[in-house]
């Protein structure tokens, strides 16, 4: 039976959402092994003299839980 934990993170880029998701990611690979999945949940953007400045991504990353 596989199970599966999903942890809750935020990414941020000044470059693009997109950006912000792929940030997420690749830092919760840095202690997380066999990411199945990611959710995005939420697009927020901090805003400096009516230009978008920063982009952050509220995202889910699932992952599957080994046996020992």
């Amino acid at each position: 039976m596989a199970v599966i934990k999903v942890v809750e993170l935020v990414g941020d880029s000044r470059e693009s959402w997109e950006d912000a998701v792929k940030n997420a990611v690749r830092g919760a690979a840095k202690t997380i092994d066999k990411i199945a999945g990611v959710e995005i949940k939420n697009l927020t953007a901090n805003v400096n003299n009516g230009e978008l400045v920063e982009y952050k991504a509220n995202v889910k990353i699932a992952f599957r839980v080994e046996d020992r």
